[in-house]
This record gives structure tokens, sequence and C-alpha cells, in this order.
């Protein structure tokens, strides 16, 4: 008798066990605890990378052109108003659609969701990618100050620079690809993708102002990546690889939460996780109402009714 009730009480915790661990598998798959986790570790490689990581040196040439520009002190686009207008006015023109036209939560909930992975996804990816490349900015020379005895017609390492000041030393080593232009085009771009569905600026005869509306955000972030290279930061490539870089970012953040902007229903998110709702074009849609999913009966003549 005791060992029966035993292997009861063992096959009870048992039982108990697999209930929690498919309860949790239950949520982590109907939720999105797996993007929010995501968005964590994002963050921590992120600060990670700011706070230990340093740029690979490549060596250089004192009589290369291409990094003998000047200095800029002032720039165009500060890294504040960057972070205003690539991440901020995105942000706030979220909240203000919200607000005013009080979409689901579900679909105000993903599309600020894709907006933060789309931004510290493209932060992470750009800061790995510059201190890996470790390519000089044109103004590298101006910014090593090298030593007077440094010779002009061989290679040379960063150990010839005379500046003190670290981080604006070592920054020239971080030209490619362009964070500015990565930034800027990430959340500017994922605003264009969302003004675009909203106002399904791609179906036929679309209104040539609804259109320029939906080009507005790309061009703000088409003048933060000129700013660049009127500042000397950087080479045309630079720019170019990180705009592209951003906007490849936004879009596929925004296609993981919406239909292709060529969807009828391109203005709403894939239905919630778990709906078990598949949508024709391949992903989630909305749940229709209950009386768009009843079935049509028709009589004996065909005629629906």
């Amino acid at each position: 008798m005791a060992a029966t009730g035993g292997s009861r009480r063992a096959k009870g915790l048992s039982d108990q066990g697999t209930g929690l661990y498919e309860a949790g598998l239950r949520f982590w798959q109907k939720s999105y605890a797996g993007d929010y986790l995501g968005l964590v570790l994002l963050l921590a490689a992120y600060l990670a990378v700011q706070l230990v990581a340093e740029p690979f040196h490549k060596m250089f040439r004192l009589d290369n052109a291409r990094i003998q520009y000047p200095h800029a002190e002032m720039e165009t686009v500060p890294a504040l108003w960057l972070f205003i207008y690539g991440g901020a006015v995105p942000l706030a023109t979220l909240i203000v659609w919200t607000v005013t036209f009080r979409p689901s939560i579900h679909k105000a909930h993903v599309t600020i969701l894709g907006l933060a992975t789309t931004i510290l996804l493209t932060l992470i990816i750009t800061d790995m990618l510059k201190n890996g490349v470790g390519r000089p900015r044109p103004d590298l020379i101006a910014r090593c100050k090298p030593a007077d005895s440094t010779p002009t017609d061989i290679l040379v390492t960063w150990k010839v620079c005379t500046e003190t000041q670290h981080n604006l030393l070592h920054d020239g080593w971080r030209s490619w690809p362009s964070g500015h232009s990565s930034f800027a085009w990430s959340g500017l771009g994922y605003l264009a993708l969302f003004l675009a569905s909203q106002t399904h600026a791609l179906r036929a005869r679309a209104s040539l102002a609804l259109v320029l509306l939906c080009l507005l955000p790309l061009a703000g972030a088409s003048f933060v990546a000129i700013s660049r290279l009127e500042d000397y930061r950087h080479q045309v490539e630079d720019v170019i690889c990180g705009s592209l870089l951003g906007m490849g970012i936004a879009y596929f953040n925004w296609r993981r939460y919406y239909p292709s902007l060529l969807s009828e229903s391109c203005d709403e998110p894939h239905a919630p996780r778990g709906s078990g709702k598949l949508g024709a074009n391949g992903g989630f849609q909305r749940v229709r109402d209950e009386e768009e999913g009843r079935f049509s009966i028709s009589d004996e003549s065909g005629a629906r009714r």
C-alpha cells in the first residue's frame, strides 16, 4: 500500500511538471515573450559594445588623399538630433496615430514593438560592423595628428597619432557603414512603411498627395545621410551601405508583423499569435467579425441568401 501511494504521488508530480511545461510552452508560442526577450538581449549587446568594444585599427598612409579632409567640430546633425529625427519622431507619430484613430490594442502593440525592434537591431548590427571593419574616416589624419617624424609614403599604425582624446581618435576608424544613415533610414524608413500601409499608397490610382506623405520620412532620412558627406565623416559608399542596411532592417521587421504593401489588407497586422487564423498571403490576418465568418446558404437556384 505504501509503495502504491508513493507511486501515485510521483505520478502526480510528474503530471504537474508536464502541465507547467506545456503551459509555459503555450504562453511562449502564443505571446510576444520571445520578442521582448530578444529586445532585452539586443539592448544588453548594444551596451556591451559601447562599453568594452573598440574598433579594429586598419593601417593607413599619410599621403592618402581620401583621409586628409578636415575634422568638422560642429556636425550638421549631431547625435542628439539624430535620435530625435530617427527615433523620437517616428515614435511620436505612432503615439499620435494611436490616440487619434484608436486602433486595436494588438495593432498598436505590434506596430510600436516593430519600431523598437528595428531601431535596436540596427544599432547593434551597425556598431558590430563598424568595429569589425575598422575603416578610416575621411578626416582620420586631422583626428590623428600624427607625429612630425611619421613617414608619408608607407603604411603606419595608429601608434603614430598624438591625439589624446580617446573617443575622438578611435572613432576615426568607424567609417563603414554610416551609423547616422542606418539609424535614420531604419526609424524613418519604418515610419514610411507604416504610412504607406495605412494609406494604401501602392494601390492603383493612389493619390499623389498620399504618396508624397509616405516619401516625406525618406526625404528626412536622405538629408541625414547626405549631411555625413558634407561633414566629411564618411565616404559615399559608407552612406549608401548604411542607408540600405537601415531600410533593409526596417522592411524585415515590418514584414514580421504586417503583410505586403501590395496586399489589400496591408493596413492590418497579422492576427495575434495563437489565433490560428492564417491569411491567403501566407501570414496571419485579422480575425474577422462573427457575421463576416458565417457561411452563406444557397438555395436550389444557386442564389446566396
